[in-house]
């Protein structure tokens, strides 16, 4: 097979959407045909596998823009990974996510991110699973005896003029957790489309009439208590701007049965529900690479303690271009919440670098996100050499939990 990778084409748009739709289904109503006008699709970067004139694999890259230690980061996120049939087993993934995470690194993006239906060959690429977007089912019987707010926080239905109080909202939640889109880029941003795809936005305001908390959600449906209220988001800033949120759902009591939230992990805002009764429904894996080992880390603003770590980078996920600029050797200073981390000589590092600790690729994207402790990562076999830096590193990058809303 003589392979060619480069970016797809109006000519070969035809190709990378069958090609999609033998390995994903094919969706009930069929996308319209490519035009000149509608390819790439917007913020989009789809690129291609040939074997000579045919497509053989292809992928999708998003620009987004991801929530990690307090700052936001320019994110390459990627999708729709397919290998025809045929193609199976000749390294053409390795070969398009080079390819295509060398173009991620040009235009600044410093970390990657995706949803995998496959989570080992990602792995094998550098990245770690750092969460997962869940649907939680949550029966509204147990709505019923959530409390009132106690602060007289209330709801109320959001309209035009409240949608930069959403997303400042937002924003600072965000702010708090590792993972989160921002909601600037399409198809996630937060304006007037965002009243126009729900049945509503319900806020939670407080007695000063600020906004402290929203859930956007569809009616869906059917009224029997089979059905259930699909809930996109649902963030607040205050137990009882949480509450609000919950009784204004629970409210559909009489014609629905559930809940059916977008959430990840633990969310915050179930911990004011007055038992566990919510059942996970679906699971969604979330994986994490990082392209820039400076421009990722360096952007945190982490705990005010003094630190200085040298690591190094080694081992799997390795290919051409960007896998090779992570390995090395390098040192982390932290001073006053700030972070800086510099190379330290241009020899790459050994697996068993004798004076520092080493990461795996994955290893050091797990540890970064807070997802995984070094303890952890040493029993998994993605960290080596000595311990002695392992709980000044821990005391670095925790504080923040992991949390997705968004699936790509």
């Amino acid at each position: 097979m003589t392979v060619t990778v480069r970016p797809v084409d109006l000519a070969d748009a035809p190709a990378f959407q069958a090609l999609g739709a033998e390995a994903f289904g094919v969706p009930a109503t069929p996308p319209p045909a490519p035009t000149a006008e509608t390819w790439p699709p917007a913020e989009a970067r789809p690129w291609g596998a040939f074997d000579g004139d045919t497509l053989a694999a292809r992928l999708l890259v998003r620009g987004f823009t991801s929530w990690f230690h307090g700052a936001t980061l320019p994110t390459a996120g990627f999708a729709g990974v397919t290998v025809a049939a045929e193609a199976r087993g000749g390294g053409l993934v390795r070969r398009l996510f080079d390819a295509a995470l060398g173009e991620a690194r040009e235009r600044g993006e410093v970390i990657s991110t995706l949803y995998p239906s496959a989570a080992g060959i990602y792995q094998g690429l550098g990245y770690a699973t750092v969460g997962a977007f869940d649907t939680v089912h949550v029966p509204l019987s147990a709505l019923a005896r959530v409390p009132a707010p106690a602060d007289g926080t209330r709801a109320r239905r959001a309209g035009a003029r409240d949608l930069p109080a959403v997303r400042a909202v937002y924003d600072a939640w965000a702010a708090g957790q590792n993972g989160p889109l921002t909601r600037i880029e399409a198809p996630f941003a937060v304006d007037e489309s965002v009243l126009d795809e729900h049945t509503g936005v319900t806020l939670a305001v407080d007695p000063a009439d600020r906004v402290v908390g929203f859930a956007t959600w569809d009616r869906g449906s059917g009224h029997d208590r089979t059905g259930r209220l699909e809930v996109e988001d649902l963030v607040a800033l205050t137990p009882d701007a949480a509450r609000t949120l919950w009784r204004a759902l629970g409210s559909f009591g009489m014609v629905v049965g559930a809940v059916a939230l977008s959430t990840s992990g633990l969310d915050p805002a179930r911990l004011v529900l007055p038992d566990h009764a919510a059942t996970l429904a679906a699971h969604d894996p979330y994986m994490l690479r990082i392209l820039d080992v400076p421009g990722a880390l360096g952007a945190a603003r982490v705990a005010h303690l003094t630190a200085r770590v040298p690591f190094a980078v080694a081992g799997r996920g390795h290919g051409v271009g960007p896998s090779d600029r992570l390995r090395g050797a390098w040192t982390l200073e932290v001073a006053d919440g700030a972070v800086h981390v510099a190379r330290d000589g241009d020899a790459p590092a050994s697996p068993a670098e004798a004076d520092r600790p080493t990461f795996t690729p994955a290893g050091l994207a797990a540890s970064w996100a807070g997802a995984q402790s070094a303890a952890n990562l040493r029993l998994a076999g993605h960290l080596a050499g000595p311990p002695a830096h392992d709980l000044l590193w821990d005391a670095v990058w925790g504080g923040r939990q992991v949390h997705v809303r968004d699936y790509f």
